[in-house]
Parts: C-alpha cells; structure tokens; sequence
C-alpha cells in the first residue's frame, strides 16, 4: 500500500468513528505503519497533526447536529467524546467564534473531509502559496461609498475578526517553512528574500497602511476605537525590523541588512520561533520574531472587534469602571484554595489576616488570587489562594504563604510578579457575572482582559501573567471586581 492510500484509508477510518473514542494506534494499524512513522508522514502531509484534524472534524459536525431543532447542547458534547458541556462549549467557541448556544447558519465554520490528491509544480509554490492565506483586508469593494460611517467600520470589525481566526494558522506555517532546512539552501535565498521581505512584510505594511487611511477617514465620526492607531505603529515598527524585543535587536537588524544570514540556521530559529496554535495562543519556548509579528497582528484586530465583543458579552450584567493601578511593591498573604475549602477555614483565614492591620495596604479587599507560575496554561495547572494583599514588608503567619509583586519586571518568568493591573468592578445580576459557559474562564475575567487587548494594554503573558477576584464586601459574599496584571 503506497502512502497516498495509506492516508485516505485512515481519513476514511477517522470518518467512520468520529462519534467514537479513536486511538491513534487504531488508525496508524490500517495504514500498517508504526504510530511514530504514521504521525509524521500525516503531518507532513495534510499540515496538522492527526488530534487537531479529528477535533476539527467533530467541532465541524457538531455544529451541524446543533443547527437542528431538537438538538441539546449536553448530548452533542457526549456524541463528539468530550467529557463535559464546559469543556465542549470551550472548544467550540475557540473554533468557531461563537458559543454553542449562538449557533446559526452562516456563523460556523464547517472543515470538510480531506482528500488527497498530489500535484508535484516548482520548488518555491508552497512557500509563495503562504502569502496567499493570509486573509488580507479587501474592504473598499465597489458600494464602499454608499455605506455610512457606521456600517463602513463594521466592515472592517468583520474584516478583523475573520482574519483573528485565519491568520495564526498562516503565522505558524510561515514558521515551518523558515525552520524547514530544506527550504534554505544557499540557491533558495534569493527567492525566499521576495518571499518574506515583500510578499509577507511589505504587504502587511501596505495593508496597514490603507487601513490607517480608513480609520482616519472615519475618525471624525467618532466611530474608531482610538487605540488601533498606536497598535499599526507598533506592528509598523516591527515590520520595519525596530523590534521592541532588545535580545532580538541584532538578529533582526543582522537579517534586514544582509539576508544571507538566514542561510545560518541558529539564525532562523530566532526569527521563526515556536507555533502558537490555530488561536495564537499556545506555549512558546522560544519567542521569536514572527512570534511579534504575529502578536502586531493580533493587536491590531483585537483593537478593532474587542469593543464590539465586550458590548455583547454583557448580558445580564455591566461593567462600572475600569482602571490601571501602578502600585508599588506590595505581597499577598493567604492560603491555597485546596486548603480551605469551606466557609469556616476561609473566616478562620481571614480573622488572622484581620490583626494585621497595621500591615494592610490600600487593596484591603478578600481576594481569590490565580497565577500559573509564569507557565502557559497548558503547561502549569491553574492555582488559585485566598487571602489578601499587604505592604511588601509584612510578616507571614504560620501555615500562609505569600507572592512578592514589585514595580518593575526583572524579565524573568514567575515571580515577582509585577504590581500593575487592571480594576474593573461590576454589577447586575451575579449568575450572569459569573458564568462560565461561552467564556474562556467566567464572564468577568473575559470582559476585563478583552477591554484590555481592545485598548491595547500589554498582558505580560505568561511570564508575568496573574488575575484576583475581588470580593469588596467579604469572602462571604460574592465577587464583584476583577484584577488583571498588565505591564503600563
């Protein structure tokens, strides 16, 4: 059996069981390869690995099943083997755009069966299709002129959205093609030189810049979240080789000066960096150029749709105020959550922490405090602590620990973490305040951190990266503010 048959004979087998558990040892046997081999030869191949393609798949069937009328949201998680509604409704939110309960059609995304059929052309068709997959902004169109102020910035929101849940998959491809060794030998320089200066960064410039010229278009009507400006600065600067990143200064400069250097593979590995995965938000070990271009990408549309979505996510509840707080170093005192998981262990807690008075900083709230220890999310489990926050000089009781924030970041991931953050404070009514379902975490930690990315404020993830709930009038009662540690 040659390798083609071999994959549609596995596609065919991932088809048949989607609704089942599948081990990729079972599909790996119809091809009659090891598991190993099987992987490489189907990433290589289709372009992701044989877990995200059947994810895929059932998100995309699942979305369908949840389009007919009867259908329950519980019963389609089960059909397609996830073990909960919350984690189905994660997943499928992050591949669609929408929350399962939205569904509608003409908002999923519907990832079709692969099939394979190979076409051998010139050496350099792959890495040139990669400027094509970039969804870049065709927003003017023919009626463009006859659309108010209004409806021409919700053109654009929709251009920045679409192009949230396309582009970080190109980002990533990009980032193969560089760390492919094959791809760099000396007489592919030249071409790839086209490749990467003109046909990804100069028209990403060129992109920006027509829709700065848009944006200040509309400007006057008030309708332009301001913020989008400064975002196309800084992904202009980084286009243009200014990176902000002073360890990537002279590599950077090194390549825009004499891109030969990227015949030097120690060279590209800092350029490329690591993946992010399909929402540009998984671990990286080492955070390269594109990894920053990436990230300017994302700002700008995050500047231009984050708005929009923090109106929509507030149902049933609202945001009060939000500010950023410079404190100076100050250290949280309390317990893990582990620990004291009844009412009477969290008061015991906190009737300790109360005769430390003369200790208490201007934060004199209970909190629930949450970091990952420097780590990506998927790297480091989430660890949570009550207590509250102190001057940086208090003592720690017997049995409590405690995290040192200071005012500055020493560049190096965990702690001390930085004493600089969002407040937001809430009302309404508390379920919807708190929900989790069609959230990445609950209603309030998402509100707060998408007003952050729409105004541009750098979330100093995952190095740095902390979140408190706040509970203004008491553990007792429920949570009502929200802390976010930003880098100002």
């Amino acid at each position: 059996m040659n390798w083609i048959q071999s994959l549609s004979k596995a596609i065919d087998y991932i088809e048949d069981h989607l609704t089942n558990d599948i081990n990729i040892d079972d599909v790996s046997y119809q091809t009659y390869a090891s598991s190993s081999h099987f992987q490489l030869i189907f990433h290589a191949v289709i372009g992701m690995t044989i877990g995200k393609y059947i994810r895929y798949r059932r998100l995309s069937l699942a979305a369908l099943d949840l389009l007919k009328p009867t259908s329950k949201i519980i019963d389609v998680a089960m059909r397609y083997r996830y073990d909960t509604q919350e984690s189905f409704s994660k997943a499928f939110t992050r591949f669609h755009g929408i929350p399962p309960s939205k569904v509608e059609w003409g908002k999923v995304k519907l990832f079709h069966p692969l099939s394979i059929n190979i076409t051998i052309q010139g050496g350099f068709d792959m890495s040139r299709k990669l400027i094509d997959e970039f969804y870049w902004s065709e927003i003017q169109g023919e009626n463009y002129k006859k659309l108010t102020d209004s409806e021409k910035y919700k053109r654009i929101v929709d251009w920045a959205t679409k192009a949230r849940g396309q582009n970080p998959g190109v980002f990533d491809a990009l980032t193969e093609w560089i760390l492919d060794d094959s791809e760099w030998s000396e007489d592919k320089l030249a071409e790839n030189e086209q490749i990467l200066m003109q046909g990804v960064f100069a028209r990403f410039k060129k992109q920006n810049a027509q829709l700065r010229t848009y944006l200040l278009e509309l400007e006057p009507s008030g309708v332009v979240n301001e913020a989008v400006f400064n975002a196309l600065d800084r992904f202009d600067d980084e286009l243009s080789g200014l990176t902000y990143d002073k360890q990537l200064q002279e590599v950077v400069t090194q390549m825009f000066a004499d891109f030969a250097v990227m015949g030097d593979q120690s060279i590209r590995k800092q350029i490329a960096g690591n993946k992010t995965g399909s929402t540009g938000t998984d671990s990286v070990d080492i955070f390269g150029y594109i990894n920053y271009l990436e990230g300017g990408d994302a700002s700008v549309q995050w500047a231009l749709f984050m708005p929009d979505l923090v109106d929509r996510q507030q149902k049933g509840f609202k945001v009060d105020s939000l500010e950023y707080k410079k404190m100076p170093a100050i250290r949280f005192i309390g317990m893990n959550v582990d620990d004291i998981d009844n009412m009477e262990k969290r008061k015991s807690l906190f009737c300790i922490i109360d005769t430390m008075d003369e200790y208490k900083s201007e934060l004199d709230y209970d909190v629930l405090f949450m970091h990952h220890n420097g780590l990506c999310v998927d790297v480091s489990h989430w660890q949570g602590f009550w207590g509250r926050f102190m001057r940086a000089d208090a003592p720690v009781p017997e049995g409590f620990l405690c995290f040192d924030f200071v005012p500055y970041n020493d560049g190096k991931a965990g702690l001390p973490y930085i004493s600089q953050f969002a407040y937001s404070t809430f009302s309404g009514d508390m379920e919807a305040m708190h929900r989790h379902e069609g959230y990445d975490s609950d209603a309030m930690y998402d509100v707060t951190r998408n007003i952050m990315l729409g105004q541009g404020v750098h979330i100093p993830y995952p190095d740095k990266y902390w979140t408190a709930e706040v509970f203004l009038d008491g553990f007792d009662k429920h949570s009502t503010a929200y802390m976010f540690g930003a880098e100002l």
